[in-house]
């Protein structure tokens, strides 16, 4: 079952929201960002702490319906090859 990104990750909430993805590590695989609509920069940190935790565990997340702003900021951070986007 993939792990749903909340509508809006800011700094606000993306501390809790990496927590909780880090507890749910099975379900980070696949993470489904059809949700997503409202977030900043923070969320790339988010989606590389998680990709790092799986990559420890010799797996790697998978992002399906990123949106594209989500594919441009990864671009512009030079992290995008890194998420797979």
């Amino acid at each position: 079952m993939p792990f749903l990104l909340p509508k809006i990750v800011t700094q606000e909430n993306a501390m809790q929201l990496q927590k909780e993805g880090l507890l749910n590590s099975p379900s980070l695989q696949l993470i489904d960002c059809s949700a997503l609509k409202d977030f900043d920069s923070t969320v790339l940190t988010v989606l590389l702490a998680w990709q790092k935790k799986l990559l420890s565990e010799g797996k790697s997340i998978s992002i399906e319906h990123a949106p594209e702003k989500l594919k441009v900021l990864a671009g512009v951070y030079g992290v995008a090859v890194l998420l797979g986007l």
